[in-house]
């Protein structure tokens, strides 16, 4: 694959995802565990499809995935949950910003549980973003939005976690642990509906969303970002992401007329800036910039 195309797949992931949101805003129901199970039943099929067609078979490659995809689909269930609740709770600038800062946290884990070596300019980088995350956080308490600005935290705990395994498994592959995630996911969001007891048939309209979040906003993103990735490194992994972070405010703004306060912006301009600046380290110590 070419660099290009790679770029490509990998924009075009961002530009999926960065959709959530606004899709979230056209979900009536306020049950974020019943969103969550639907959204999994979307996920499964075209994954699973993507398994099989990538890999030959199915049941190889999730054996191969073994504890780790486990532990990886584990965390991704908090990393789910986490995003739908944000994303409900708080502004999706507010969300997405703080969603930003998985890959510090990862960065910080790799050096607790692994004892990954993380470069000084890193840690720099990172004591901005906290900064930045500080700024939003204490907007999100004074207008009573702190449980959405944790959920956002949690999830993007979840997906350093993700990350982790995946490293510490030694997994080139993330589709089967992300698999096992939706199929996690889903087992969970029903265990707590019925065990509360509630239900999982919300009006059909918001079904539909959450089934069509999972196969092409989620499902088909994680796709694209998968195959675009082999031609790319971390770091251009990194900043190209960071294109998600920027259309998940706008979207809502261009269509909704959905807007966040002074500090969520600046909060969040501090730790994009942040995000970019490791990257672009990145970048400079693979000799590419």
């Amino acid at each position: 694959m070419r660099y290009g195309t790679g770029v490509a797949l990998v924009v075009a992931a961002a530009i999926s995802w960065s959709l959530t949101g606004l899709a979230i805003r056209q979900i009536g129901t306020p049950e974020p565990w019943a969103i969550l199970f639907w959204r999994s039943v979307g996920v499964l099929p075209v994954l699973g499809a993507v398994i099989i067609w990538n890999r030959g078979g199915f049941l190889v490659p999730m054996r191969q995935a073994g504890t780790a995809g486990v532990i990886g689909g584990i965390s991704l269930v908090f990393a789910f949950a986490g995003a739908i609740y944000a994303f409900q709770a708080t502004t999706v600038a507010n969300a997405v910003f703080l969603f930003a800062a998985a890959p510090f946290i990862a960065a910080a884990l790799g050096w607790v549980v692994l004892g990954e070596r993380v470069h000084p300019l890193t840690w720099a980088c990172m004591g901005v973003a906290i900064a930045g995350m500080y700024i939003m956080l204490r907007e999100g308490l004074s207008v009573g939005a702190g449980p959405g600005s944790v959920a956002a935290l949690l999830s993007a705990t979840g997906f350093a976690c993700f990350t982790l395994t995946l490293r510490w498994g030694r997994l080139s592959d993330m589709m089967p642990a992300t698999f096992l995630g939706g199929v996690f996911s889903a087992m969970a969001a029903a265990a707590i509906t019925l065990g509360s007891g509630d239900t999982l048939l919300i009006p059909g309209h918001d079904i539909a969303v959450s089934l069509f979040m999972g196969a092409f906003l989620l499902a088909a993103g994680l796709t694209l970002y998968t195959f675009g990735s082999r031609a790319l490194r971390a770091a251009d992994l990194t900043l190209l992401a960071n294109i998600e972070v920027l259309l998940g405010p706008f979207w809502v703004w261009l269509f909704l007329g959905e807007t966040a306060g002074a500090a969520t912006l600046l909060g969040g301009l501090v730790l994009l800036t942040a995000v970019v600046a490791n990257g672009l380290i990145g970048l400079r110590r693979s000799g590419v910039a």
